[in-house]
């Protein structure tokens, strides 16, 4: 057979099972799984595509879905995502004890819509509104659906004021702007709400997210926003908010358009509140009108929750607003979602009141303490580049050559370097490519996996899509001692491609880890007795 013919697995195994005096019987039934249990209990194939005509008990139902669910990778070794994926045992409890509540039946379930406005209240007051008691805001699934509705009421201002001037709001239409880096929920929202998207190219002097100056380029009187990234996907750079808001105030001073912003705070609205508090970025801005977080995130809650918080009532346009009076009560809706789970929400006041502000403040702090030790140790090793910046000093950022030497650093101290994400993007150094051109670095993503750990490599954004980037997001439960031996893992795979210039030499490495504690408590070579030829060879 050749190697090049197509292989359909599902195709095979249907040829491959037992067909008691038959050599050729097609299956009648299409796609089946058989419970790994099914000689104890006596159970038939289950079919994969459509619904059985008769139903597995609730255990063994349990049985086979949890062992197939063991295929997924571990979460906590998934370096890729931003979502948070622990939590004490008894925020679990109140999570499960709640489960079967709906957050939109505020007459039933009215001490959770209680909840919910208190989490509403303590991140108004955290980013600084105005009046945190009047503001006004909504939980949602996540910061994808924050972000439609902080762009949606930027749109229908833009509207209600284009229309008392008497001017079109159809040609030619409204605008957005933002960074080439931005997360793909912004250009969602232009996208399914017909409003043009305007990115604004990044670059290196930019630090791969906006340039504040270049974005001036795109903006008219047709631009219903900014949106501002306070922590890009990319890189973990904040977006400067506050240099974006002063050229927007000298644009309204020169033209009369006043442009607002909304901060796309998805990461880093839990993590600057409390890692850098005197950080301008909020609701201290007074431009700044709306802004989005996840809870889900770095504010700690199981995967579910986002927020999107208004300075006030009047940037919420009222049209908007639905009141609702069909469940008993008046109720009012502002989401893109109707019916949504309580325990979310449970889950987010449970870390308000357990962490309050100096638990959250150590989290993040811990996390961009851990961030800093990876991104040293990788840039020490001579293999790798570092594209953030959270373990540099803020004027070091600014110098493009190579030196980056802070005098008088305390390295404890936070203030002491540039504010930004617990995130780490760094790629093959200079030194290396030039002299293992022909090992890609999209290996090392694929190799790491082997060994359990997911990071992700993947291209910079538009402008810079030539340059590939990995990728590691520090979220609470990566820890030093976790950090240890991710580091020695990447550079054991970085070593094993240079050796050959081959995956192959890298993948023959994968049977052995080195760690920093590697050697502690481990025999000698030759401690052990002669092979006597059967497995058990010497040490």
């Amino acid at each position: 057979m050749a190697l090049s013919k197509h292989l359909n697995a599902d195709s095979l195994i249907k040829a491959a099972q037992d067909h008691p005096g038959r050599h050729h019987v097609k299956s009648s039934t299409g796609h089946q799984q058989t419970h790994p249990y099914g000689g104890r209990y006596g159970l038939t194939p289950i079919p994969k595509y459509h619904i059985p005509s008769k139903g597995t008990d609730a255990e063994s139902a349990y049985q086979l879905i949890h062992d197939e669910l063991t295929l997924d990778g571990t979460p906590a070794l998934n370096l890729a995502s931003f979502v948070h994926t622990w939590m004490p045992k008894q925020a679990d409890q109140l999570m499960q004890e709640n489960i079967s509540k709906n957050l939109i039946d505020q007459d039933e379930y009215p001490m959770t819509q209680v909840i919910h406005t208190r989490c509403v209240s303590i991140l108004a007051s955290l980013w600084h509104a105005p009046s945190a008691n009047q503001a006004i805001g909504t939980a949602t699934t996540g910061s994808s659906e924050a972000i439609q509705l902080g762009g949606l009421a930027m749109k229908r201002m833009w509207q209600e004021k284009r229309k008392a001037a008497g001017k079109s709001i159809h040609e030619p239409g409204p605008n957005v702007v933002m960074g080439a880096n931005a997360q793909v929920a912004l250009e969602k929202f232009a996208r399914y709400f017909d409003v043009e998207c305007r990115l604004v190219p990044i670059s290196e002097e930019s630090r791969y997210c906006l340039d504040p100056k270049k974005a001036m380029e795109y903006v008219d009187e047709n631009t219903i926003g900014v949106y501002v990234i306070l922590g890009s996907t990319y890189t973990g750079h904040y977006e400067p908010v506050k240099e974006m808001a002063d050229l927007l105030d000298a644009y309204e001073k020169e033209t009369g358009i006043s442009v607002p912003i909304h901060v796309d705070g998805a990461s880093g609205a839990f993590i600057a509140p409390f890692a850098t508090p005197k950080l301008e970025w909020d609701f201290r801005i007074p431009r700044v009108v709306s802004i989005n977080t996840s809870g889900h995130k770095f504010g700690l809650a199981y995967v579910g929750v986002g927020w999107v918080v208004w300075r006030d009532k009047k940037h919420l346009p009222k049209d908007l607003i639905f009141e609702l009076h069909y469940l008993g009560s008046v109720e009012y809706s502002f989401s893109l979602n109707f019916s949504r789970p309580a325990h979310p929400i449970i889950a987010q006041y449970f870390n308000f009141v357990h962490l309050g502000f100096e638990g959250f403040r150590n989290v993040a702090l811990g996390d961009l303490k851990n961030a800093r030790l990876f991104s040293r140790a990788l840039e020490k090793s001579g293999l790798f580049d570092v594209l953030s910046d959270i373990h540099r000093p803020p004027h070091a950022v600014s110098i493009v050559s190579g030196a980056r030497q802070a005098i008088g650093l305390d390295e404890e101290d936070v203030d002491s370097y540039v504010p930004g994400l617990p995130v780490v993007a760094f790629r093959f150094s200079k030194n290396y490519r030039e002299r293992y051109p022909n090992v890609q670095q999209k290996w090392v993503q694929t190799l790491l996996r082997a060994k359990g750990w997911i990071v992700p490599n993947y291209e910079l954004a538009p402008d810079l899509q030539a340059i590939e980037i990995l990728r590691v997001v520090v979220r609470e439960n990566l820890s030093a001692v976790m950090i240890d031996r991710l580091v020695a893992d990447i550079i054991e795979v970085a070593q094993g491609l240079a050796k050959q210039d081959s995956p192959t030499a890298a993948l023959n490495s994968l049977g052995s880890r080195s760690t920093v504690e590697g050697h502690h408590g481990k025999l000698d070579e030759g401690s052990g007795s002669k092979s006597s030829g059967t497995y058990a060879k010497q040490c």
